[in-house]
């Protein structure tokens, strides 16, 4: 997935800021939390090997599930992460070297990217749950907040459409 090593470069040559700015500003130390980079999840991500990837069964039919639903960008590629998990990713390989380092042994010899991440999600499940259905329920909540607001200007145009209607503004009454 090239998308991975695009994102991971522009990343890296975002995040090229003196050290004193990047202390004063907590914000990807925020983002790591936000996306579930924990030191619990490091340490976790360090024991695997290039055998935890090989030796873990996929099974066909999960494959042929995955086929038929995955979405494609504009560039034909085809998009097999959420936008969090593809968030998740980048920062990863940006914090875990011994992942990057892990993903290059695999990738593309021995496993294709999208089994390599499919197996990666699998495995930290346990660790990154809570912090996925955090994501997903602020996102539900930006969009009933954007919904409201969109209805609320629609009641104030239609209620203004309607006493417009039926005459119910007075008109100023000459002096």
């Amino acid at each position: 997935m090239d998308w991975v090593r695009r994102k991971l470069a522009r990343t890296s040559t975002e995040s090229k800021i003196p050290n004193h700015q990047s202390q004063s500003n907590p914000k990807g130390a925020d983002e790591e939390q936000i996306y579930g980079i924990t030191e619990e999840l490091i340490n976790f991500v360090k024991s695997f090997t290039i055998d935890t990837f090989k030796d873990f069964p996929l099974q066909d039919e999960d494959e042929a599930t995955y086929v038929g639903e995955t979405p494609t960008t504009s560039t034909k590629i085809q998009k097999d992460l959420s936008q969090w998990q593809e968030r998740h990713a980048i920062l990863l390989l940006s914090k875990v070297k011994e992942t990057s380092q892990l993903r290059y042994a695999l990738c593309p010899r021995h496993l294709k990217e999208k089994q390599f991440w499919r197996i990666y999600f699998k495995l930290v499940r346990s660790h990154l749950i809570e912090y996925e259905l955090r994501a997903v329920q602020l996102e539900k909540l930006k969009s009933m907040a954007m919904e409201d607001e969109k209805s609320s200007d629609n009641g104030a145009w239609e209620v203004e459409m309607a006493e417009a209607k039926h005459g119910v503004f007075n008109e100023p009454q000459p002096s």
